[in-house]
């Protein structure tokens, strides 16, 4: 591979008066329907890069061949589902009957209706829930949609002073921050040393003011919530509602339902459970789905049956609902993929997806337990959490010949493997967290535990291989603190 075109920017590329294209004569030259003023229309040139089309062509296809994919490697990152996308998805997603203007009446539109209602009805079932709604554009984005009906809820209640959530020392993020954005005040419960919330801990929390409880099940740590029942019957004594951040649904898929579990609302990502394209800032999907009696609540618009007119499914927009939280009905490709996935699996199969998520984690876990630190000794769900190298391997803590975390991240680099999650969640020093899938073969999961067996032996042997690490990559290893405090969003001719 020629680095010219891979090392080098587009506009570093561009030499004046260079082009890769031609453009008809324009016919209509002086006969402008619209005519703009200064403050609609481009003063200044704009800054486009000229380059012939082969050096675009060379540029754009080592840029892509310098990515990673799921469709070039494992892509192992805990707590972001990196599922494979079967390519059937894609061919049915790009059927032309699908490919119709979101505008488009009801009655003409009937197909695609009936897919989102299809979409939701199934994950309703899934969920053990009521009704869902597809139209969030992100898994955050369901979250705040969720609280948001949450929000409503006690609002149409009457019940203004539940201005509190309860999040999990362990949770996402997300959580915290969608809470936030809800303006929704957020209250932290500890966990107890096995890494599940300490009941104890969250009963003086209860009161008038807790609007409800977010918890992920099983949590960040890939371990299952075992005392959900009665966090629930606390929660719900208290007045408040539960919400279940279905970031980590997949291990549980077919095998035991969140509504079952006493969650009143939940957000599923559509793009990591169900093998949509997840990564690089989109697309996503994360619909939102809520226990019988809360269904009025959900946003608007509704797809809905039984239509006045008679003519099938129409759209339904409700008084009594949070309002709009995205415009027409989400990310329809994304739920055309989702379907293709839940036919192509069935309500036999679906159960086995979840069963060998957690097959396959328990496996990397029990085959690298001797040379990485496992601090929670028990059976996992989908992914787990080491905290670094063990000392025998690692070194000492204190020592600046400590092999850290990140020096284990960056080595795999150099071995075709992505990195897992690191310093997530921040439960731990030195967090490792692991997620294999279940697309993933036993070939696969063999290799990486060997890779990850022989980076260990070398921080035993030579620290300064992996300090130095990556070795092979077109980019070295970045000064982070740099990057943050001095980042560069333009390019600029020298």
């Amino acid at each position: 591979m020629n680095k010219t075109y891979y090392s080098k920017l587009i506009f570093e590329l561009s030499r004046p008066g260079r082009v890769g294209y031609s453009l008809p004569k324009n016919e209509f030259e002086g006969y402008s329907l619209v005519q703009l003023g200064a403050t609609q229309s481009r003063q200044t040139k704009t800054l486009l890069p000229e380059c012939d089309e082969l050096t675009v062509v060379r540029h754009y296809t080592n840029m892509s061949n310098n990515n990673f994919g799921v469709d070039t490697g494992f892509y192992p990152l805990g707590s972001c589902t990196m599922k494979y996308n079967p390519k059937l998805n894609e061919e049915l997603c790009q059927l032309p009957g699908f490919n119709i203007h979101p505008m488009t009446p009801a009655k003409y539109a009937q197909g695609s209706l009936k897919l989102y209602d299809e979409v939701q009805k199934t994950l309703a079932e899934i969920a053990g829930l009521s009704r869902f709604t597809l139209n969030p554009y992100a898994g955050a984005h369901g979250e705040l949609t969720g609280l948001m009906v949450i929000r409503q809820y006690h609002m149409s209640r009457g019940d203004v002073a539940r201005t509190k959530i309860i999040v999990p020392d362990s949770a996402h993020g997300t959580n915290p921050a969608s809470a936030a954005v809800c303006g929704l005040q957020i209250v932290e419960v500890k966990s107890l040393a096995d890494g599940t919330v300490d009941v104890e801990a969250l009963k003086p929390l209860l009161g008038p003011d807790i609007a409800g409880m977010m918890m992920t099940n099983p949590n960040t740590l890939g371990l299952f919530e075992t005392k959900i029942p009665e966090i629930a019957r606390l929660v719900h004594e208290c007045g408040g509602l539960m919400y279940y951040d279905g970031a980590n649904l997949n291990p549980m898929l077919g095998v035991c339902r969140p509504g079952d579990m006493g969650f009143d609302v939940m957000h599923i990502n559509l793009h990591k459970t169900f093998s949509t394209p997840h990564g690089g800032g989109g697309p996503g999907s994360g619909p939102v789905g809520v226990r019988k009696g809360l269904e009025e609540f959900l946003p608007n618009p509704k797809p809905l049956s039984n239509s006045p007119e008679g003519e099938g499914l129409y759209l339904r927009c409700e008084e009594s609902s949070l309002g709009y939280i995205s415009f027409f009905l989400g990310n329809f490709g994304i739920i055309i993929r989702a379907y293709a996935y839940l036919l192509s699996l069935g309500k036999e199969n679906i159960p086995m997806a979840g069963k060998l998520s957690v097959l396959n984690a328990n496996y990397i876990k029990e085959s690298l337990r001797s040379h990485y630190e496992l601090p929670i000794d028990t059976v996992c769900k989908h992914e787990f959490v080491f905290d670094g190298l063990r000392e025998e391997y690692g070194g000492d803590h204190h020592s600046p010949e400590h092999v850290t975390t990140l020096d284990v991240a960056k080595r795999l680099l150099d071995y075709g493997f992505h990195a897992p999650t690191i310093y997530f969640p921040l439960l731990f020093h030195e967090a490792l967290m692991i997620e294999p899938t279940e697309t993933e073969s036993k070939e696969t999961l063999d290799d990486f535990i060997a890779v990850m067996k022989k980076i260990a032996e070398e921080a035993k042997a030579d620290p300064q291989l992996l300090k130095t690490a990556p070795h092979d990559t077109p980019v070295r290893r970045m000064d982070d603190v740099k990057a943050v405090k001095e980042p560069k969003f333009t390019f600029k001719a020298l």
